[in-house]
């Protein structure tokens, strides 16, 4: 069986790209302008991405951290106030909001979305709580619904980190669309890349204004006589980085389709695997961009996961362990930390402990394969944990 399954694990290559890259890239070296002020590809992008994601307003920038914590600045958030973030996710949810000087408060997820806890959320509220940060994980959008409701009730802004979530839609409307402010990474992995960058869509026009200013070092659009109007720094995004993004935005549709397609399949094959439990997702989510195939294999130790997944690479699999839970990370404690433990936080998180020690995630490459690439996967799943 291993020789077959080896010659099926030819999946498409990350990033993709073809002539529209190419051209835009000609493009923006040909206008004589590489940045923003005085380009047209850093702007022509951003119109674009805000009606794809059915905001009225994007500000692209130059990572998906500096996204969040952009937004979050422009959102109120600073020393001595406090974010909620899940505990289950990638340590920049974090640490956007701790490089402001507040605190991240980590609370737990669901054990089938991996999003963030609604209940939990709302008993993590203190009146020093200026933003709720779900993360969209792996494309399924979390309990917005929900979450809207509590953010309207204790006045508590929402910043939806949906790096994972390009081309999301909940209840049939895209994460740009929800009335809150949305958050987005074009690192190299992602579902849409030049590499790095970010963008924020903004659901008012003065959200969007004072972020220009504050991406842009305080400096209007217009200004020539260094009348910088606020603190900011320089998170604008280069000319070039633009002009391929927006032929990355041109094709997502279509891969969309093709990991949608193929995601029910392989996790149909993955819930046949004595142990395994792919991830699930929510009706209400009624297009998921699948930024990640995750499972979990519960009751596994953190070493024998790991070491599955260095057999899983070895066979050919593009494998990962999941994220840490951001409290279990170094990092988490050397800015503006809360004031209980790393055992405390982790009482409240059973099921960020658990996903720390047993999730596995594909990347999203591999759902851009045949169907039957999905059948080899879950045999080179199924033989690794007959294996180990």
């Amino acid at each position: 069986m291993t020789d077959t399954v080896q010659r099926n694990l030819n999946f498409p290559e990350w990033p993709q790209y073809d002539d529209a890259e190419k051209t835009g890239l000609m493009r923006a070296l040909e206008q004589g302008q590489w940045w923003r002020i005085g380009g047209q590809e850093v702007e022509l992008f951003e119109e674009e991405f805000a009606a794809y994601h059915g905001a009225p307003h994007a500000l692209a920038v130059t990572s998906g951290t500096h996204a969040l914590e952009l937004a979050l600045q422009v959102m109120g958030v600073g020393p001595g106030t406090e974010v909620i973030v899940p505990a289950f996710t990638f340590i920049s949810s974090s640490q956007a909001a701790q490089r402001l000087g507040a605190v991240a408060v980590p609370v737990d997820v669901d054990p089938a979305t991996y999003c963030i806890d609604v209940r939990a959320t709302e008993a993590a509220i203190t009146d020093r709580t200026r933003a709720i940060m779900p993360v969209h994980m792996a494309g399924v959008v979390a309990d917005m619904d929900a979450l809207e409701k509590l953010s309207a009730d204790s006045g508590v802004g929402l910043l939806q980190d949906a790096a994972h979530a390009h081309g999301a839609e909940w209840r049939g409307r895209r994460v740009g669309d929800l009335g809150s402010v949305a958050a987005f990474s074009f690192q190299n992995g992602k579902l849409m890349t030049a590499g790095e960058g970010g963008a924020v869509t903004f659901p008012e026009a003065e959200q969007y204004e004072l972020a220009f200013l504050r991406h842009s070092c305080g400096r209007p659009r217009t200004d020539r006589s260094y009348l910088h109007r606020t603190s900011g720094s320089n998170f604008r995004m280069n000319e070039f980085s633009a002009s391929v993004l927006r032929a990355q935005l041109a094709r997502l549709d279509s891969q969309i389709e093709t990991r949608e397609q193929r995601w029910p399949l392989l996790a149909e094959l993955l819930s046949g695997i004595p142990g395994v439990e792919p991830q699930g997702g929510d009706a209400r989510c009624t297009r998921n961009p699948h930024y990640m195939a995750m499972f979990r294999i519960p009751g596994i130790t953190e070493e024998r996961r790991n070491a599955v997944v260095d057999a899983l690479i070895e066979r050919g699999l593009p494998a990962f362990a999941a994220f840490r839970a951001v409290y279990r990370t170094a990092a988490f404690w050397e800015m503006a930390a809360p004031q209980e433990g790393v055992e405390d936080i982790a009482r409240r998180c059973p099921h960020s402990e658990a996903l720390t020690r047993d999730c596995v995630w594909l990347h999203h490459r591999t759902l851009l394969g045949t169907e039957e690439q999905m059948h080899a996967i879950a045999d080179v799943v199924a033989d690794v944990l007959g294996r180990s």
